[in-house]
């Protein structure tokens, strides 16, 4: 099985090549040795960090950015979205403050990306 992806992890931009050989992994294309593990990565266990919104109980700011603190895997971003559409904000947060302590099956933090202290 040969993939053909284009490298994020620096600005180059490479693209890489990617082919399975039994379960050796064999990657070409890449200038850098990050582009070795980015491919890896996203042919065994591609990762992302979630990006949405929270519903809150301020007229104000009726949705709060959020992101996961961490990427997780890509095959639980549904069930992640699931969770996180339940959620309910019910007081003012900052960037950075905690959200959900740990999305369910997953050990990663859902924090905040907006000040609602604001005015």
């Amino acid at each position: 099985m040969e993939k053909m992806l284009v490298c994020i992890q620096c600005p180059q931009g490479c693209k890489l090549s990617v082919k399975t050989q039994g379960e050796e992994v064999l990657v070409t294309g890449n200038k850098c040795s990050r582009g070795d593990g980015y491919a890896r990565q996203e042919l065994l266990n591609p990762c992302r960090t979630l990006t949405t919104t929270v519903r809150t109980t301020f007229p104000d700011f009726p949705l709060l950015p959020v992101r996961t603190a961490g990427e997780i895997p890509l095959g639980s971003v549904l069930t992640a979205m699931g969770e996180i559409n339940g959620l309910l904000v019910k007081k003012r947060l900052r960037p950075g403050d905690v959200v959900l302590d740990k999305l369910s099956d997953i050990d990663v933090t859902l924090i905040a990306t907006a000040d609602m202290t604001l005015n």
